[in-house]
């Protein structure tokens, strides 16, 4: 198989209904990161090192032919998306199979179908992009595993969800570890920490589920959405894209200087 043995295992409890996860899969098998953010070790050695050749032997034809490839999102520089290569069925076929059976018992209503996905790499590095700026996905269920390589720094800041008083509030950092993936709802504020060292690269998986759409319970309506925040943002939580009051707390990087920012966060009023 080329997953990991304790996703193997996880997989097995989650084929059929579960009352209480907790009962049927050790702490050590799924991690509760958070409330709404878990962890397990998703894929083996073996297919790390098998889809990381693929990928890097990708960027290596490209480059030599110039070959256009598209940015992974609005906010990432460099990687690809993986659809547009040949893997889609790969990634419908895991999502379906394995993601989608253990999504639906942690997230029961956003989770309930997967329809779609948009599934790309995500890669830092010195010269390139160093971190990603604070943000919410386009995505009902984020699926998020670090295919490596070796690098310090790099974590992932998770704050409130979208709207909530304690949106722009931090509750947690989380470690890549080679392997391992990362469950959460789109969204959850959260962004990249800078990488001090190394090359990081992740593949992601945002899971869209068109019934939840539909329903416009995930709208993302600015304003009819968006509480009062119960106090002043945490720092790391601050985005120099999306926050209007960013400048108040921090001063702007000097990317952010050469965007056309269209801040909104928070709304008027």
């Amino acid at each position: 198989s080329w997953l990991h043995k304790d996703f193997v295992q996880i997989s097995h409890v989650f084929k059929k209904q579960v009352k209480n996860y907790r009962d049927a899969i050790p702490d050590n098998l799924l991690t509760k990161e958070m409330d709404g953010v878990y962890s397990f070790n998703a894929f083996n050695d073996v297919f790390l090192q098998m889809f990381n050749e693929e990928i890097d032997n990708f960027y290596e034809v490209s480059e030599r032919e110039n070959i256009p490839v598209k940015r992974p999102n609005s906010m990432n520089n460099y990687g690809v998306i993986v659809n547009e290569i040949g893997l889609r069925p790969m990634i419908t076929s895991f999502q379906q199979t394995y993601l989608w059976p253990l999504s639906r018992h942690l997230f029961p209503i956003q989770a309930s179908q997967f329809d779609n996905h948009h599934s790309f790499i995500v890669r830092y590095r010195t010269g390139e992009d160093l971190g990603l700026d604070m943000h919410t996905d386009d995505s009902d269920v984020t699926f998020n595993v670090c295919l490596g390589e070796e690098f310090t720094g790099a974590t992932l800041s998770f704050c409130g969800m979208f709207g909530a008083a304690n949106h722009r509030q931090h509750t947690h950092t989380y470690h890549h570890k080679v392997g391992r993936a990362i469950l959460h709802l789109g969204s959850r504020r959260h962004g990249a920490d800078d990488i001090q060292s190394g090359r990081r690269s992740n593949l992601i998986v945002w899971n869209h589920n068109y019934a939840y759409r539909a329903k416009g319970v995930n709208s993302w309506d600015r304003e009819s959405q968006y509480e009062q925040e119960e106090d002043i943002p945490s720092l790391v939580c601050l985005s120099y894209t999306h926050d209007r009051d960013y400048e108040v707390y921090k001063e702007l990087p000097e990317a952010a200087k050469k965007q056309k920012r269209r801040p909104w966060c928070p709304p008027p009023g």
